[in-house]
């Protein structure tokens, strides 16, 4: 499932925009390259440094290009470039999943998953992908706050395609909610991510997408009937009687 790109994601491009995209278009094979070695060298930048402290002519130097070559491919400047640069990243917390994201059929492949989730983001810490999107850039533009949404979107669908093939085999309760659950499996892995990028501890993460995937496989909980007093038999009562009499 593709991210969303800047020609999907900004309602009203203005002329800088059209232009980028359509440059997008006619790139020559170097050309192309060229453009995702300075996208590529930006998101570092930016996932060590955050938004405020990386500049064009920071990433010019890291790339050994000039303003000029900059600006043919990134016509907005900056702009254009976060715009670039959190479409890359949203692409990159997917891809960085996969093939066991897209393939969440059966409680193992899960399982297979939560570990790669565990690795990836241990040896990511504070400059993972989501980090950067979420901290640095979430809120830069409208523009690219629908990059994390659609990002979002991508994420938990696949989730509840996963959920549903469980509840399809038979391996958790058939009434569960898919898309809630999905929402609280992606939301453990936020918390945990965040968590650990304030305390550089992994366990909070360990611990979350844990217990967000065993509470899937939890039995439902039948509520408890309230035991009625025992009614005295007939004869005990008739014997009661007989002694008050």
């Amino acid at each position: 499932m593709p991210i969303a790109t800047t020609a999907d994601t900004v309602d009203q491009p203005d002329q800088n925009t059209r232009y980028a995209v359509r440059m997008e278009r006619v790139l020559t094979a170097r050309g192309a390259a060229t453009r995702q070695r300075i996208v590529e060298a930006a998101a570092a930048l930016i996932r060590e440094r955050g938004v405020a402290e990386t500049g064009l002519d920071d990433i010019g130097t890291a790339t050994a290009t000039s303003k000029s070559q900059m600006f043919h491919y990134f016509p907005g400047g900056k702009g254009d470039l976060l715009l670039a640069v959190a479409a890359h990243e949203a692409e990159q917390v997917i891809a960085d999943q996969q093939p066991y994201l897209g393939d969440l059929t059966s409680w193992r492949k899960w399982q297979a998953w939560r570990r790669r989730i565990i690795e990836k983001y241990d040896a990511q810490r504070d400059r993972c992908p989501m980090t950067a999107l979420t901290t640095h850039m979430g809120k830069a533009t409208p523009a690219t706050r629908q990059i994390v949404s659609a990002l979002y979107d991508t994420w938990t669908q696949h989730l509840a395609a996963g959920i549903q093939a469980l509840k399809d085999s038979g391996e958790i309760d058939p009434d569960t909610d898919v898309n809630a659950t999905a929402t609280a499996v992606l939301a453990a892995i936020q918390g945990g991510v965040l968590m650990m990028q304030a305390t550089n501890r992994i366990s909070y993460l360990e611990t979350a997408l844990g217990e967000a995937l065993n509470a899937m496989r939890r039995p439902p909980q039948t509520p408890k009937v309230k035991a009625k007093p025992a009614r005295p038999s007939k004869t005990a009562a008739a014997g009661s009687v007989r002694r008050s009499a």
